[in-house]
């Protein structure tokens, strides 16, 4: 018996809902976290999961960000938001956290930071802070807890196609690499890398460069990060590559790790 999670930067919903239903319907997977799906709730597509064998939970927005969880199983505890008495509109729409089957899901759309100068570049380190309070205020790294999404950096060197190029990027610079990294050590395993040391792995493909698919010019900007107790029970990670080339696809594509549920309570 195997329990399988993937992360999803949908790029709009409304605009990717072929991509999502023909990709679980193919893939069937256990949990689907989605990011950016730019949608208010009142127009959240739940019915139509629903058909699909999947509960949802969701907060969104019109235009931008917007966080979901599609699921086989019940969901329970859902929550939105760092509740620390700093969240604005924006992190509830960011940041959803519940429980699945024993484990305890965390979905994240990390702010991008647009520049290094800009105000939202120590927002962002700020985003990481919070996460690091928010884990210890609330978790233990004893406990099976799979932290995903959309994080918006490059950990690593291999991580990026042209690391010198990019390396002022709010995506690869190294105060944001040294934020997440503060937060993975709390107790985290980037369960992709276990899998796959190899460079060459991207799960971005930006829109602007041509062919960049083809070419593998891209980011690794989508995790999945587990505790030691998942790291454990982990059987398989990977980054299917094949619906960022499908018809009008978004920028990012799937990222999924599979696990032995029979370690799950």
């Amino acid at each position: 018996m195997s329990f399988s999670i993937a992360t999803f930067n949908c790029n709009s919903l409304r605009a990717r809902m072929h991509i999502v239903t023909r990709w679980l319907k193919e893939r069937d997977v256990d949990v689907l976290c989605l990011q950016e799906t730019k949608i208010q709730d009142d127009a959240f597509p739940e019915e139509e999961f629903r058909r699909l064998g999947y509960e949802s939970v969701y907060k969104g927005q019109k235009s931008y960000n917007g966080v979901a969880v599609l699921s086989r199983h019940s969901i329970d505890d859902a929550q939105f938001g760092f509740n620390d008495g700093e969240d604005l509109d924006d992190d509830v729409t960011r940041l959803a956290r519940c429980r699945i089957k024993g484990l305890l899901i965390v979905n994240t759309y990390v702010p991008q930071g647009k520049s290094v100068i800009h105000d939202d570049f120590q927002r962002k380190l700020r985003w990481f802070e919070r996460l690091r309070e928010l884990f210890a205020r609330k978790y233990r790294p004893d406990q099976k807890i799979i932290w995903c999404g959309d994080l918006n950096v490059a950990p690593e060197p291999i991580d990026v196609h042209d690391p010198d190029l990019y390396a002022n990027h709010v995506c690869f610079h190294e105060a944001v690499r040294a934020a997440l990294k503060r937060v993975m050590e709390w107790g985290f395993v980037d369960i992709f890398r276990k899998f796959h040391p190899e460079p060459g792995q991207y799960s971005f493909y930006d829109y602007r460069t041509p062919r960049a698919v083809k070419r593998n010019i891209g980011w690794r900007l989508d995790h999945i990060m587990v505790t030691r107790p998942l790291e454990e029970a982990a059987k398989d990670a990977f980054i299917d590559l094949e619906p960022r080339l499908w018809e009008r696809p978004s920028d990012h594509t799937f990222v999924v790790a599979r696990f032995d549920d029979a370690h799950f309570s």
